[in-house]
This record gives C-alpha cells, sequence and structure tokens, in this order.
C-alpha cells in the first residue's frame, strides 16, 4: 500500500479512489474538488477556493470598507489561474459547503475534508482536533452559561488557535441546543495560518455567528481592543481581520455604540479619579483613598473581556 506521500505524488486523480469518506456531502464535494486538480496541486486549489469563497462572503457584507478593493483585486487574481470551465466549479463546491452545514450544522466539514484530502502535510504539518473532542471541551467551558448571559447579556468564546474552528462551531452548537438567542455570543477566533483561519471564517459565517476572524501569530500579535473591549477590535498592521455577516446584525452594532460610551464614562471616571488622588496629595491630608475613590478604582480594575477560552 502506498504511504500518504506517495499518495501526494500519485496526485488527486488517483487518491480520490483510495479515500473513504462516510458523508455523501464529503463525497460529493471531493468529486468536484478533483476536477481542479488536474493542472494544479490539491493544497493550492484548496487554497485558492478557501481564500475566493472568504472574499466573496466578506466583500458581499462589506461593500464600502477599506478592505474591499484589496480583497477584490485578490479574488480576480486567483480566479483568473483558471479555465473558464473550471471557474464554475467553485462557486459549486461554495454551494456544496453550504448545503453541508445546513444539513448537519454539528460538524467541522471543511476540517475533516481537509485531513482527509492529507493536506495537512504540506508543509506545517497541521492537525486539527477532531469534533467530538471540540464538543467535550465546549460542554465543559459552557456549563452555566446562563449566568454569565445574565451579567451583560452575551458573553465573547474565544478560540487563540482556531484552525478550522470546529471549538467555535461545538460552541455555537451548545447555544442552539440550549435554545438560547444568536445574539448571545460573539464569536472570536485567531491562527497563524492564512488558509486554516479563513476556513474558520467561511464555516461560522456559514452558520451564523457573528464575531470576526484574525490572521496573525497569537503569542506575537494577540488580540486587543480599545479598552480591552472584544467589540471594539483594535487590529495591528500584523494582523488581518475578517468580520463575519452576523455582526453586522443591530443587535451588535447598538452595542458597539454601548461599549464607546462606556469607554468614555470610564476615561471620565479615571480622570476625576486621579484629580481626586492629585487633589488629597496637594492638601495634605490623609493618603488613604476615600470610600467613593474606592469604589471608582475597584470598577476600573473589572476586566472588560468577559471571554470564555476555550483553552
Amino acid at each position: 500500500m502506498p504511504s500518504p506521500s506517495q499518495y501526494t505524488q500519485m496526485g488527486l486523480r488517483n487518491m480520490k479512489s483510495l479515500i473513504r469518506f462516510r458523508k455523501d456531502s464529503q463525497t460529493g464535494f471531493v468529486k468536484l474538488f478533483s476536477e481542479l486538480c488536474n493542472s494544479k496541486s490539491s493544497w493550492e486549489v484548496w487554497a485558492d477556493f478557501v481564500v475566493m469563497s472568504a472574499i466573496a462572503i466578506s466583500n458581499a457584507f462589506n461593500p464600502k470598507g477599506p478592505t474591499h478593493d484589496a480583497r477584490e483585486q485578490e479574488y480576480m487574481r486567483t480566479i483568473q489561474r483558471y479555465t473558464k470551465a473550471e471557474q464554475q466549479i467553485f462557486p459549486k463546491l461554495l454551494a456544496a459547503t453550504v448545503e453541508a452545514l445546513e444539513a448537519e450544522p454539528d460538524q467541522d466539514f471543511l476540517g475533516v475534508l481537509f485531513m482527509g484530502l492529507n493536506l495537512g502535510n504540506h508543509w506545517k504539518g497541521q492537525f486539527f482536533t477532531p469534533y467530538n473532542i471540540s464538543r467535550m471541551i465546549a460542554e465543559i467551558q459552557l456549563c452555566g452559561i446562563e449566568f454569565r448571559l445574565k451579567k451583560k447579556g452575551w458573553v465573547g468564546i474565544n478560540d487563540p488557535c482556531c484552525g478550522a474552528g470546529a471549538l467555535l462551531i461545538a460552541a455555537r452548537n451548545i447555544m442552539v441546543r440550549e435554545k438560547l438567542a444568536p445574539t448571545s455570543a460573539l464569536y472570536v477566533a485567531q491562527d497563524i495560518d492564512r488558509t486554516a483561519a479563513l476556513m474558520c471564517y467561511i464555516q461560522l459565517s456559514l452558520l451564523g455567528c457573528a464575531g470576526y476572524v484574525v490572521v496573525a501569530d497569537t503569542f506575537r500579535h494577540p488580540l486587543s481592543g480599545y479598552g480591552n473591549s472584544p467589540l471594539l477590535n483594535s487590529p495591528t498592521p500584523e494582523q488581518e481581520v475578517w468580520l463575519t455577516p452576523a455582526l453586522y446584525d443591530e443587535t451588535w452594532c447598538a452595542r458597539m455604540q454601548l461599549e464607546k460610551m462606556r469607554l468614555i464614562l470610564e476615561h471620565l471616571g479615571k480622570l476625576d479619579f486621579e484629580q481626586k488622588t492629585k487633589s488629597v496629595s496637594e492638601n495634605g491630608k490623609e493618603t488613604g483613598m476615600s470610600p467613593d475613590v474606592r469604589t471608582m478604582s475597584q470598577t476600573l480594575n473589572e476586566s472588560a473581556w468577559g471571554q470564555l477560552k476555550l483553552f
């Protein structure tokens, strides 16, 4: 029997007869996908499919954003490397992904295909967490989520090494099972690998999850925001941010405005606190804080993220 590396050398045309997927949606996808691998490597075709699908979703909901034109140009450069007949296959692949997630959302559709096609060994040796394990982790972390929701009506769920998004998909499905509103959670993801991060973006977008995906090294360029608020992300030049369509919902837009107001009031409170501290020092009075200043200090030290990290 050939080794996995030999499978890659043989090409996807021969590999497709050796790969076994349990679901019709997976085999149908692979059949379409193999038609694009006659002149290009399976890894190149996969990366092109992922980036073009992500751009199609992003630009449809962000026609006037600062990233629109650059992403549109990237889409055109990518699609032009294929023949007209091949170009017509990419929308079919995205449609197959939509249908698979709509029919069975309790799965990491793209992640399973990625591993099944042996694409993880391209050069980074990636291995995505199986969905069942992701579900177990999410079940543990989201235990008692109702109590967290009572605090401000929503929670942030963050995966700093998201891969194709299995952990966040599992978290989303638990929220659905508990009959919690789609606006109850903000899904935040980050990964150093662009293709993996965009796989996560596609799946979160198609599942109706509000949030964003960041392409960047989590250790060197971690997520940050104005006032440590996940709703007001402040990307650095090293971070590439992708907003999911559900984040444009009126509820989240209103919450962003409330967060901005909270930060303004918090800033004014901080200035008031500094002025009171300075006044006490200049007047030579007792250096201990008055009760109202102590209360203000405790409020300012409270974390604003409130995120449930999955690991």
